[in-house]
């Protein structure tokens, strides 16, 4: 048992499980020259969030072929717009590691899809103003302890946020005066068990005591353009059990969860307000090169703007900005908005309850 000490006060709580990192410094994310929006005030009630889904940027496994050409930066057609929040989540679908690592077992290392994203790739998720990312996935664990903990490493050095690891279950950044807690969990070996309800209630009850919002990002649900819908019911991939993620996101919020945030299917799926908080099922796939297949609704995906009561939790509004991946990948604006138009489509027929107003231009809110 350790005690742990929040900034800003006295207060001592004593808790079974230990932070990522240690900071308690009020964030502040660096305006970008181009922006000319201001940023929301720091005074008032909200609280802005960007989340998009599965980021790899390349990987230097089993080829540095499967590399961007001239570590190239896939991020930079969309840096402006994932700057423009308080915070910024993704979901780091693979390793950070330069070389070595113990891979995962493959009968051929050619069609082997283990992610070993050489370590500058962090830079590039620094400038592009993520400040949150879970690594809770099934690759997070492609090359051992080695990759995990060196991916763990280089995010505190870059002073990246991150969580959903046993050993590394949670973390928290202080923005305008309060205390975002993150937790993730997925299916998988070294993970936050997503399966585990009564570990996972234990993780989120610890981080609810300490945070004024609580994000809970979760990896799961089963895989394939064939897997858009939420079923309500367990899903299975590959004889791997993926969890029952409409239960799991409600439970969430029934203790405590102020924002669910999935990611897993590599398809974008619906999104739900439950007792006032917002839910995405999956955000698909963001920023993946060279190593996925982005035919089809696999290659389109949303860039979430939320806007949360920052004293409540409570979702007010949101915005859709539709990307496409053409070619190895790498996010880049969709003028046909082909992922909103998924959205609409999937909300209508997997929440009908949940009375969404989606606009054509992405704004969205309750109506």
């Amino acid at each position: 048992m350790k005690n742990f000490y929040i900034a800003l006060g006295v207060l001592a709580i004593t808790m079974p499980l230990v932070f990522c990192s240690s900071s308690t410094q009020d964030h502040v994310k660096p305006t970008s020259k181009v922006e000319t929006k201001a940023k929301d005030n720091p005074t008032d009630s909200i609280l802005t969030l960007i989340a998009v889904g599965d980021i790899m940027l390349g990987t230097n496994y089993p080829s540095a072929a499967y590399l961007p050409a001239n570590k190239g930066n896939i991020l930079a057609p969309v840096r402006d717009i994932l700057r423009n929040a308080d915070l910024t989540f993704g979901n780091l679908e693979g390793t950070v590691l330069n070389e070595g690592g113990d891979v995962k077992q493959c009968s051929d290392p050619s069609t082997c899809y283990a992610f070993r994203q050489p370590e500058y790739v962090v830079d590039y998720l620094k400038d592009s103003g993520f400040d949150l990312l879970s690594l809770a996935n099934n690759h997070m664990g492609d090359f051992g302890n080695a990759g995990r903990v060196n991916t763990k490493r280089i995010l505190k050095e870059k002073g990246i946020k991150h969580a959903g690891l046993e050993t590394c279950p949670w973390d928290t950044i202080h923005v305008n005066g309060k205390v975002i807690g993150m937790t993730a969990f997925a299916p998988n070996s070294g993970c936050l068990k997503l399966n585990d309800y009564k570990k996972a209630l234990e993780v989120l009850a610890e981080l609810k005591k300490i945070s004024d919002v609580v994000i809970v990002s979760f990896h799961g649900g089963a895989e394939g353009r064939s897997r858009t819908n939420v079923t309500r019911k367990t899903e299975e991939f590959v004889g791997e059990n993926r969890g029952n993620v409409y239960e799991f996101a409600h439970l969430m919020v029934d203790n405590g969860a102020d924002i669910v945030l999935g990611h897993g299917p590599h398809v974008t799926r619906a999104i739900d307000c439950y007792k006032g908080k917002f839910i995405t099922y999956s955000m698909g796939n963001f920023a993946t090169y060279g190593r996925f297949s982005l035919s089809g609704v696999s290659g389109i995906a949303p860039i979430y703007k939320l806007y949360i009561n920052k004293n409540t939790g409570d979702f007010i509004k949101g915005e859709i900005v539709s990307i496409q991946q053409l070619g190895e990948g790498g996010p880049t604006l969709d003028p046909n908005k082909q992922v909103l138009a998924e959205i609409k489509r999937l909300c209508a027929m997997d929440f009908p309850e949940v009375l969404w107003e989606i606009n054509d231009d992405g704004t969205f809110k309750l109506k």
